[in-house]
């Protein structure tokens, strides 16, 4: 016991997070598409409670992988920056780009760390310390991971009715899944029946996870560009609005850079483009019924079809 309240004095890892925080409320009874929380998840990730040391399930895990966030599913750290730190919960010398974003503690020293997806609290993130050659320690509740036993990215594309781009993206070669949801607006846990006044300013945005390993960026962006037109403002076929605007939300300066070079090939062709690059932010997940739309209803997209344009 007393070794315990030493190591939490000397990590200052204590119950507290920032207020800056988007997190949908109550959100233990789950977002669609979130998973439901258990009582000690949601005390951590919603309440930035922390478990206690040296009790987490993840502290000496060592399988190959990634571990994601516990709520959203966001990819976080690959194992391989993993370490021991002595300090009692599991250890990160490196995030995996744009997954985690860092806010100042309401105790005005130390940087919180959240999922960049779901803004659920994860831990505390430290430097300095020369525990590893990257000099940073982020330090994570097992109760805020969940792990997968393989290598994971995600992209974020918007190009009209997700329903389309949802179903030609999720065939593709080392696409592990697609979801449908909103991002790039200000209201919190959006609605679509409120996304569709194009008030709330998020666009219909698909999330692909996708295996590094059997894929990469590029190739999913280059197909994203060829099943929707780019051209249009504020619209694709039919639908009109902001919501049904042709983006691009990049997690690192690595997917930004493909993607202006993307542009700047499709322009050099002679096509037009106003796709609008933003940073990715929190991905709301839509509501069931627009989950695998054309795969339930047995329909076909109205407004996407494959156009070469590389």
């Amino acid at each position: 016991m007393r070794r315990q309240l030493l190591l939490l004095l000397v990590t200052g890892f204590f119950l507290s997070c920032s207020t800056e925080s988007n997190a949908a409320p109550n959100s233990s009874q789950p977002t669609d598409g979130w998973k439901e929380l258990s009582p000690a998840q949601a005390n951590v990730i919603e309440a930035c409670g922390t478990e206690r040391p040296f009790s987490g399930k993840y502290l000496k895990h060592k399988e190959k992988g990634t571990y994601t966030c516990a709520r959203c599913g966001n990819p976080l750290f690959e194992s391989k920056t993993k370490f021991e730190s002595g300090s009692g919960w599991p250890s990160f010398d490196d995030a995996i780009g744009g997954a985690l974003k860092e806010v100042l503690d309401k105790d005005g020293r130390r940087k919180e760390i959240r999922c960049a997806r779901c803004d659920g609290h994860l831990g505390h993130v430290f430097r300095g310390e020369h525990r590893t050659p990257k000099n940073t320690r982020h330090c994570v509740n097992s109760l805020a991971l969940d792990f997968a036993s393989r290598p994971m990215a995600e992209a974020y594309f918007a190009g009209g009715c997700f329903w389309g781009v949802e179903h030609l993206l999720e065939n593709q070669p080392g696409v592990i899944r697609v979801e449908s949801g909103y991002m790039g607006g200000k209201a919190e846990n959006p609605q679509y029946k409120q996304v569709v006044t194009g008030r709330t300013g998020h666009a219909e945005t698909v999330r692909v996870v996708f295996d590094p390993t059997q894929t990469d960026y590029q190739i999913l962006a280059k197909h994203f560009f060829e099943i929707h037109d780019p051209s249009q403002v504020n619209r694709q076929g039919p639908d009109v609005g902001t919501q049904y605007r042709s983006a691009v939300f990049v997690a690192d300066p690595t997917q930004e850079g493909i993607i202006h070079d993307l542009i700047k090939q499709l322009r050099k062709k002679g096509f037009t483009v106003n796709t609008v690059v933003d940073q990715a932010g929190v991905f709301w997940p839509a509501e069931k019924y627009h989950q695998n739309y054309y795969k339930k209803s047995g329909k076909a997209p109205y407004c996407h079809a494959h156009t070469p344009r590389f």
